[in-house]
């Protein structure tokens, strides 16, 4: 089982802001391939399928973004799943809009969600699907305006422009990860600026 879990928060009010980029990507994968996200259990939402010869949970944890550890953790456990069958996809206010990076572990980086992974599962070795949603003030872009502030404001329309253009590597990084495996996929995904 391939466990694949979007961050983010729960409620309208979070919706379509950059600090939600995980839900999105979760959402538009699960549209694409027609299963609905709606099963309540452990304090999260998911959707399972079988692709490519795989089954796939999709997950978004439905415990605010500082504690989204707590709700994977119990998928975790359930379905024995190991570091490299774990795809945590998440903003990252160091890569340009639009950037996605494919990376296994490495350290939480200031976001509250990761560190609460860590902590949860007890390892940093788990897949991340980094989404670029660029850093106020870089470049003169957004100057003034408090990373808090920041990453629960929605996107502009050139950066949701971008992370839709984006989808269709996405997906297809999740298929060379599930198929042919994490050094296939890198490949792939860390290529496009």
């Amino acid at each position: 089982m391939f466990l694949v879990v979007g961050l983010g928060n729960p409620g309208s009010e979070y919706a379509s802001t950059r600090h939600n980029a995980g839900f999105m990507v979760v959402d538009e994968l699960a549209r694409r391939f027609g299963v609905a996200v709606d099963r309540e259990k452990w304090q999260a939402y998911s959707g399972q399928l079988s692709l490519w010869g795989n089954k796939i949970c999709l997950l978004k944890p439905d415990t605010y973004m500082n504690l989204s550890g707590k709700a994977v953790a119990r998928y975790v456990d359930f379905y024995k799943a190991q570091p490299e069958q774990i795809l945590v996809v998440h903003d990252d206010l160091d890569m340009a809009p639009g950037r996605v990076k494919l990376v296994a572990g490495g350290g939480a980086g200031g976001h509250n969600g990761i560190r609460s992974l860590v902590e949860y599962l007890g390892t940093k070795d788990f897949l991340r699907l980094k989404l670029g949603i660029g850093r106020p003030g870089q470049g003169g872009t957004y100057a003034g305006i408090p990373v808090e502030k920041y990453v629960l404001a929605p996107f502009s329309s050139d950066e949701k422009i971008a992370l839709e253009q984006g989808m269709d590597l996405i997906e297809k990084g999740l298929e060379y990860l599930v198929c042919d495996g994490l050094a296939k996929a890198m490949n792939l995904l860390n290529t496009r600026k």
